[in-house]
């Protein structure tokens, strides 16, 4: 793990982001606390979607005549006097 200051961080982010990308850890201090972690991103785990974004799959309802919807709407309509 590579240690540094929030300063240090600023002035040489993109050999940081180098460094990450090799596969180190790097910790950024801010007044001597630790404030952040650079960590190699795990490219092998596929990211999973929270269930809200996640597509909805259709529902597959069949009546016991076996009648879709939409043949049903079909019926009321031809049966409708204008």
């Amino acid at each position: 793990m590579h240690i540094i200051s929030l300063s240090e961080f600023r002035a040489n982010a993109s050999a940081m982001i180098d460094r990450v990308e090799r596969g180190e850890t790097v910790r950024i201090l801010r007044h001597g606390k630790p404030v952040a972690e650079l960590v190699p991103a795990q490219s092998s785990a596929p990211e999973k979607l929270p269930s809200w974004k996640r597509p909805i799959k259709p529902l597959e309802y069949q009546r016991a005549d076996g009648k879709t919807l939409a043949q049903l709407i079909i019926e009321e309509r031809e049966s409708a006097r204008y």
